[in-house]
């Protein structure tokens, strides 16, 4: 579908939404003498939610037989981040709500935040922006409507990026502004917040799927869902960066990332399963063209010089909770993900292939009933096109020893999440302090390096 055509068809979707929410609403003013509850417990903007992270994080020495431009370091390393978020709502109307949310990121992540498939740290920003400044940014900033289709509604609580009140059950709903992808894609209950749950990007998002945001994380665009209690289906289209890894974003008629999700919710134990799909166009290299023309002017192999645009990737992943007991405070998780490979890794990390399983045990077993232990296991893996670039010299964004005898890149990641107190009352303020522990064997999916241990201590102060 070319661009246009969808412009136009959100365009006449985003009128009638209004309409017909605007509509929907005088109905139940109007209508049965007992409605359903409906709209936000307040119409008055807020602040939702704020909060303060600092990650302290050691990488200790490894064995290396040689290290290129973006290796981990061999002797070890030390790094903090600071991250702050102020995060707002207002919701004039039961089917408008408008979002705005600013952070601050500080420090840096270990070896520069490069060497790894799974990086270590999942509230770190990338390396890559010469110069991107440690101050105030708009993270998000979108509207979203909703249009009920059906009379059942279900109160939410407020939190980060969701006003408090009664919504609709079955809906459809359009978002649209400055988002994070992950806000509304390859969610799980108990692996997709690096600040209170793993730190490591392979646990909380699926790193074979190489979705747009800039070098922070964000992007512009929209998502169009039907929800319901049964089944959820969802389509977002977003911008892509310039270049790989750029805080730059290309206008959507040039380069854009598209992404479908099925989400299936009522299924026996109440498991939760989804299917995601998405395919990038950008201005992407292409590794064996890369490889070709290095192997003719006899230099090293660049993916980035071999940029042409209209080029694709294209993955699919399969992601899955399954609650054990305590309420659901305890369970376990999959993720599974695959990319084409062929073209070069552009956003997110330079992974092609992965699994991962794990599991988070409430602290009610032990009197601590706030407190969470969480054990997770991952491995994953280069497609043959892409190692056989880096084995050649090749170097991507995060990925370059100079050399390469591959290996799939193994993670295993344990923390402690210990609530130190929580403040009475309807908007409690909570700390938590997270010890983390990483060990990956064959980092960048070098067998000749490696392996890597990383210690973390986490504090949270939310609101």
């Amino acid at each position: 579908m070319r661009i246009s055509s969808i412009r136009t068809w959100c365009l006449r979707g985003f009128v009638a939404l209004i309409l017909g929410g605007a509509g929907t609403a005088l109905a139940d003013s109007a209508g049965d003498p007992e409605p359903a509850p409906s709209g936000p417990d307040s119409q008055w903007p807020a602040l939702l939610a704020a909060q303060y992270t600092y990650v302290l994080q050691h990488q200790t020495a490894i064995d290396a037989d040689y290290s290129g431009r973006l290796s981990l370091y061999p002797e070890g390393d030390t790094q903090a981040t600071n991250t702050i978020g102020f995060y707002g709502g207002w919701a004039p109307a039961s089917w408008l709500q408008l979002y705005l949310d600013t952070e601050k990121f500080m420090g840096a992540g270990v070896s520069g935040a490069t060497g790894l498939g799974g990086l270590t740290n999942g509230d770190v920003v990338r390396e890559g922006v010469a110069g991107l400044k440690k101050t105030f940014y708009i993270a998000r900033a979108f509207v979203r409507f909703l249009y009920p289709l059906g009379a059942q509604t279900a109160h939410v609580e407020r939190a980060q990026d969701q006003i408090a009140g009664f919504e609709p059950e079955t809906r459809l709903e359009f978002k649209a502004g400055r988002m994070a992808v992950t806000d509304d894609f390859d969610h799980n209950r108990y692996a997709s917040a690096a600040r209170t749950q793993f730190l490591n990007w392979s646990l909380w998002a699926n790193t074979s799927w190489d979705y747009a945001a800039n070098t922070r994380g964000y992007t512009d665009g929209f998502v169009l869902a039907y929800v319901s209690p049964a089944w959820a289906l969802r389509y977002g289209l977003y911008r892509m960066p310039v270049v790989a890894n750029a805080q730059t974003l290309e206008t959507l008629n040039r380069a854009q990332g598209e992404n479908l999700e099925l989400t299936l919710s009522a299924l026996p134990a109440q498991a939760i399963v989804r299917v995601l799909a998405y395919r990038n166009t950008a201005r992407m290299g292409n590794y064996r063209e890369a490889l070709a023309t290095a192997a003719a002017d006899g230099a090293l192999p660049d993916v980035a010089a071999d940029g042409r645009d209209g080029r694709h990737k294209y993955g699919f992943g399969l992601n899955a909770e399954l609650p054990l007991a305590d309420a659901g405070e305890s369970g376990v998780f999959l993720r599974v993900g695959w990319n084409d490979g062929a073209t070069e890794s552009f956003v997110f990390t330079e992974v092609d292939q992965l699994v991962t399983v794990g599991g988070q045990l409430s602290g009610v077993h032990w009197h601590r009933p706030q407190d969470r232990l969480g054990l997770g296991l991952v491995m994953e893996g280069l497609s043959n096109a892409h190692r056989d670039y880096l084995a050649a010299g090749g170097s991507g964004f995060l990925l370059d020893d100079g050399h390469l005898d591959y290996g799939h890149e193994k993670i295993v990641e344990t923390y402690y999440r210990a609530q130190v107190f929580e403040t009475p009352g309807r908007f409690p303020v909570r700390l938590q302090v997270s010890p983390d522990v990483q060990f990956i064997s064959d980092p960048g999916f070098n067998r000749d390096r490696g392996p890597a241990r990383f210690y973390a201590l986490r504090v949270h102060l939310e609101y």
